[in-house]
């Protein structure tokens, strides 16, 4: 693995949940969800970078010089997306199996608007 598809795969995980953690801090995804998009987060990171290392190798088989630059971008897509897939639909599939067993491992609770979830911004701001 070369340090500039890691780099890439961090960066693009980071952004999204930064993104999804304000969302859950603000009230508006509740933390079933909010689990499942941070496994989706991590698996679509890691997707990135394997679509970027091994989209690259295909597009230089292919096509060698600018091959290697669509196959890159085209796989970075194709894993990033394939990744969050699987990740989410893998939780989604835990937390529907939970219910129907009656096992409730995850909080399905949603923030009211007095209410303010555990790591608010005003909370941060205090200490």
């Amino acid at each position: 693995m070369k340090k500039s598809s890691i780099w890439a795969g961090v960066l693009a995980g980071g952004v999204s949940q930064w993104q999804d953690t304000r969302l859950y801090m603000k009230g508006e995804m509740d933390s079933t969800r909010y689990t499942s998009k941070t496994v989706g987060n991590v698996t679509g990171a890691t997707g990135l970078v394997f679509g970027v290392e091994y989209g690259a190798l295909l597009g230089t088989l292919l096509l060698p010089g600018i091959g290697t630059t669509l196959g890159m971008m085209a796989g970075g897509m194709i894993g990033d997306r394939l990744g969050h897939w699987i990740g989410e639909t893998a939780t989604e599939s835990f937390n529907r199996s939970d219910t129907a067993t009656g096992n409730h491992r995850l909080s399905k609770r949603r923030f009211h608007h007095e209410q303010q979830p555990f790591l608010s911004e005003e909370w941060l701001l205090r200490r």
